[in-house]
């Protein structure tokens, strides 16, 4: 009985070192900041929402890129277009500047682990600066699809939501 007690734990830790081995993370160890994609750095450095502002996108709030695209279709007035691509080009400039701050901060706080120099408050302390940074990006993005609602009819918001897929939507702002 013992032997196939030894074969058991034997075979189930060579089944948990195989399953360790076949991390989702391989192929990121050398990448130069651990917690972010290369396209989620692109992403941020130009500008993207990435899906930052899909509670305002998903509730009726149209958002400023997309009402660019789909300008004629929603049939923007001069002054409308106008004032959506300053909107754009206000909130596209935000979110570069603080997406760029972004990419900084996790670069520091890779550089901590990456140093062996972490500590529980020098980790503690970069989070803190990583999160502000996040929600400042987010309300960013957010509130431009705010400001966008406000330049919009009811009928365009309407049109937009049938063209990008979203059927009826809500519109009571």
């Amino acid at each position: 009985m013992k032997p196939t007690r030894r074969i058991a734990t034997l075979t189930l830790g060579l089944l948990a070192t195989a399953t360790l081995a076949e991390s989702p993370y391989v192929g990121q160890v050398n990448a130069p900041i651990k917690a972010l994609t290369s396209e989620e750095q692109a992403a941020l450095l130009d500008g993207q929402g990435a899906g930052l502002a899909k509670a305002a996108e998903l509730n009726g709030y149209p958002g400023p890129k997309h009402v660019l695209e789909l300008s004629e279709q929603l049939g923007l007035s001069e002054s409308q277009l106008h004032a959506t691509q300053a909107l754009f080009d206000r909130m596209r400039a935000g979110a570069r500047a603080e997406g760029a701050a972004l990419v900084e901060a996790e670069r520091a706080l890779d550089a901590l682990y990456a140093s062996k120099t972490a500590t529980r408050e020098s980790v503690d302390a970069q989070l803190g600066r990583i999160e502000a940074l996040r929600a400042r990006l987010r309300g960013l993005h957010l509130n431009a699809h705010l400001e966008q609602a406000a330049l919009l009819t009811r009928h365009q918001i309407a049109m937009y939501a049938q063209v990008r897929g979203y059927g009826a939507v809500k519109h009571e702002h």
